[in-house]
């Protein structure tokens, strides 16, 4: 699913609301999320699961063409932990 067909979907759930409110509504939760993550703070969406930055020491990689060593700085990556609910529904344990 893309961000355009969850718009689609509250909006069409949601008739009382205008589609624009509805984009504006998801975009904020996006917007906050991606700041949360930003500034290092883990993010958890009960039943869903959990946001947080993870980071990945530098490090020596291999070009995989030549074969030649490369260094890796440094960085830090988003990650996502699944929730319990939904690792049981995705195991087909729905309540």
């Amino acid at each position: 699913m893309i961000r355009s067909e969850l718009i689609a979907k509250i909006s069409e759930e949601n008739p009382h609301l205008f589609q624009r409110d509805v984009e504006k509504i998801v975009n904020t939760i996006f917007e906050e999320v991606i700041e949360a993550m930003a500034r290092g703070d883990r993010v958890e969406l009960r039943g869903f699961g959990a946001f947080s930055v993870k980071k990945r020491d530098a490090r020596t990689g291999r070009n995989p063409r030549t074969g030649d060593a490369v260094d890796v700085e440094e960085k830090h990556v988003p990650f996502f932990k699944t929730g319990k609910l939904l690792r049981d529904r995705l195991n087909g344990e729905a309540d």
